[in-house]
């Protein structure tokens, strides 16, 4: 008898036997799918395939989570190092005083008072030299002070050059002989990179592909945009040969040149040039021998040589002197140490001023006993918030114990009590508690009718840290029961029957049987009512005093009255750091996967 599987098949088209036939055949080939593809294949496009649909689907939450969350900590992280605006204030400057050796006890050399002459004078210009002040004054009390007198006396500096200069030939006071003087060609690089650090100063960035999309997008809709700062034509452009014969003067009137533009809307031409021209091209002409001055024969080579003679019966300017004049603290060295220490794009000055301690020519030091500050509020920060936590698991304990055991409609009526302070604004919520925990208060009544306290010794509650706990504790309640309830919830009562069946007494049954079950859901509660505490705000800072205040309230002060958001970046860097390392020793010691909202 024949095997009718290895003998032909009288059917033609697909059978059972005609199958087993080419499956032996294609033992050694890949399988295949319906539609004559490997089923591998087939297999990953499907799976390929239901990816990207799910991906779609949490897309917009990716989104949401990107914008709102990873973001605005990626920009905590960066403004926590980020120190750009000493070097974009005072580029000349930070170049030069990298070379001062802080540990003599001399100021810098004449030099570094020049280059701060020029770059203090284009960022006064632009209104730009109060904001280096007011950072630098982080670092040093006073410095804010000496950027604004500074500022306003620049103008002066320059003062015996100019009017030699203008002396020597009425054709100084032309801008158009000084455009025709300074035009050319072969030096625009120069020009560029003063309007790059014209860019920086105003802190505007480079022009980018995305941006040309977005600005490409918004010109279909009928919004273009501005034109960007480095497409603006200066309809101006510098000689090579006079950069060459005169580079501080060249510079400083590129300065004059792109602002004059950027900001200002005008034409270079019609424009008289700044002081700190006068000034430059004083110092240039004073440091070129006759020789050279007559060697000269571009444009304005008389005029040049006329200047030139007439400078040298004026006395060299000392730009130290006149710092000095306009405030002696620009003499000592204090000014010019935190200049340099903090000179760097990218510093951890805020977070060693976020741990008490601060960044010294010698290295990083402690700070004065008086001014450690940040180191004591964090450790109240915690003790609070931990003291928080404990309280409110004392007292919502038991509440989310009668919740899960009472009757369903009494169990509804608790839950509704439960959750009624949600339906009241929080600031409401702290505002009463002001009122009940003053001396003169709800509380303080009572107890004085009661007789248990004397009218003049009335108990103080509030502006302290115990206002604060008790304020914290009733508004983060709800936080902590309802964890607890919905673990409790799911606690089989047979369990609880089963013990006492066994003889077990009703403490043994509790503790032995149903708080071991209950665990998951106080430690969900405690997470949550801690996290929640320690970055808490509004109610501290509304009962807390000055005692009774955490970490948060320093972090919102620096943002929004001191505009310190450098130290403020810091400081919430810091917190997030302690957050997270508490979380990691809570998931050692106790373990995540055992924390529960239910279930």
């Amino acid at each position: 008898m024949t095997d009718a599987a290895t003998e032909p098949d009288k059917i033609t088209g697909p059978t059972p036997d005609n199958a087993l036939r080419a499956a032996d055949k294609a033992d050694s080939g890949p399988v295949l799918a319906a539609d004559g593809r490997p089923l591998k294949q087939s297999l990953n496009r499907a799976l390929r395939a239901q990816k990207i649909r799910a991906l779609a689907l949490i897309a917009p939450l990716l989104l949401f989570v990107l914008v709102s969350f990873i973001a605005p900590i990626g920009d905590m992280l960066f403004r926590s190092v980020e120190n750009q605006i000493v070097e974009d204030t005072m580029p000349r400057t930070v170049q030069v005083i990298s070379r001062w050796d802080s540990a003599t006890d001399e100021t810098p050399d004449e030099m570094v008072y020049q280059a701060a002459y020029f770059d203090l004078f284009f960022s006064a210009e632009a209104r730009r030299h109060t904001r280096l002040g007011q950072r630098l004054n982080y670092e040093s009390t006073g410095m804010s002070s000496m950027f604004r007198s500074i500022g306003r006396d620049l103008d002066e500096f320059g003062e015996p050059y100019q009017d030699a200069i203008e002396a020597s030939d009425p054709r100084w006071e032309e801008a158009g002989f000084w455009y025709d003087l300074m035009s050319g060609e072969g030096a625009n690089d120069l020009l560029e990179s003063r309007r790059d650090s014209y860019m920086r100063l105003m802190g505007q960035s480079q022009r980018t592909v995305f941006g040309d999309v977005t600005c490409g997008i918004g010109s279909v809709f009928g919004n273009p945009c501005d034109i960007a700062l480095e497409d603006v034509p200066l309809e101006f452009s510098l000689s090579n040969d006079i950069t060459e014969f005169l580079p501080l003067t060249a510079e400083a009137y590129s300065d004059f040149a792109v602002f004059t533009v950027l900001d200002e809307g005008d034409v270079v031409a019609e424009e008289e040039p700044w002081e700190a021209v006068y000034t430059a091209l004083g110092i240039d002409l004073k440091g070129k021998s006759q020789a050279e001055i007559q060697a000269y024969n571009g444009t304005g080579a008389d005029a040049l040589q006329a200047a030139h003679a007439a400078l040298a019966e004026v006395e060299d300017i000392s730009f130290r002197d006149q710092f000095i004049d306009a405030d002696p603290d620009w003499g000592i060295q204090q000014p010019w140490q935190v200049l340099q220490t903090y000179s760097a794009a990218y510093t951890p000055g805020y977070f060693l001023n976020s741990v008490d301690m601060q960044k010294s020519p010698e290295g990083w030091e402690m700070r004065p006993e008086n001014q450690r500050i940040y180191g004591l509020l964090f450790q109240r920060t915690l003790f609070m918030s931990l003291v928080i936590t404990f309280s409110c698991i004392l007292l919502g304990y038991p509440i989310a114990y009668l919740l899960s055991n009472l009757p369903a409609r009494k169990a509804n009526l608790l839950m509704i009590l439960v959750l009624l302070p949600f339906w009241t604004s929080l600031l409401v919520r702290t505002s009463a508690w002001k009122v009940m925990l003053q001396q003169q208060g709800v509380i303080n009544d009572v107890l004085v009718w009661l007789g248990l306290v004397a009218d003049d010794g009335r108990l103080v509650m509030i502006n302290n840290q115990f206002g604060t706990i008790v304020a914290m504790t009733h508004i983060l309640l709800p936080f902590m029961i309802l964890p607890m309830y919905s673990v409790m919830s799911t606690i089989p009562q047979s369990y609880v029957r089963a013990a006492k069946s066994l003889g077990a007494t009703n403490w043994t049954t509790f503790w032995r049987v149903y708080f071991p079950q209950s665990v998951p859901g106080i430690g969900a509660g405690s997470i949550l009512v801690f996290i929640l505490s320690i970055g808490y705000y509004i109610t501290p800072e509304i009962v807390g005093g000055t005692s009774g205040i955490f970490i948060s309230n320093r972090i919102a002060y620096h943002i929004s009255s001191s505009l310190n958001w450098g130290l403020a970046a810091a400081l919430g860097t810091i917190l997030l750091i302690v957050v997270l390392a508490l979380y990691w020793a809570y998931d050692r010691i106790v373990g995540i996967d055992n924390v529960k909202l239910g279930g």
